[in-house]
């Protein structure tokens, strides 16, 4: 059986901060991707809106593309208020923590 020499011990901290790289974030902050993606919703809105309004006035014939259109909107909505609903829920989880 082949024995591994010891290695020298090294405590833990002794390292230096200026040592270690900066953590790099591969993606873009919270505030764009929350812009980006209210307003991609807000544009799923405008087209339901815009596709009863042709609907409507007669100028859309094909009524399932309506339909398709509204209930894109409707289930992108019903998301973004179960998102908004978790992230204040949890907020309150933190509020109520004692320090």
């Amino acid at each position: 059986m082949k024995m591994l020499p010891i290695n020298p011990f090294i405590p833990l901290g002794s390292q230096r901060i200026a040592e270690q790289k900066p953590v790099q974030s591969g993606g873009a902050d919270f505030a764009g991707v929350l812009k980006r993606t209210l307003g991609e919703v807000n544009e799923l809105q405008v087209k339901a809106d815009q596709a009863a309004t042709s609907l409507v006035l007669g100028e859309a014939a094909d009524i399932h593309q309506v339909m398709i259109a509204m209930e894109q909107a409707k289930l992108s909505m019903q998301m973004t208020v179960q998102i908004r609903n978790k992230f204040i829920e949890a907020y309150q989880e933190i509020s109520r923590m004692q320090i």
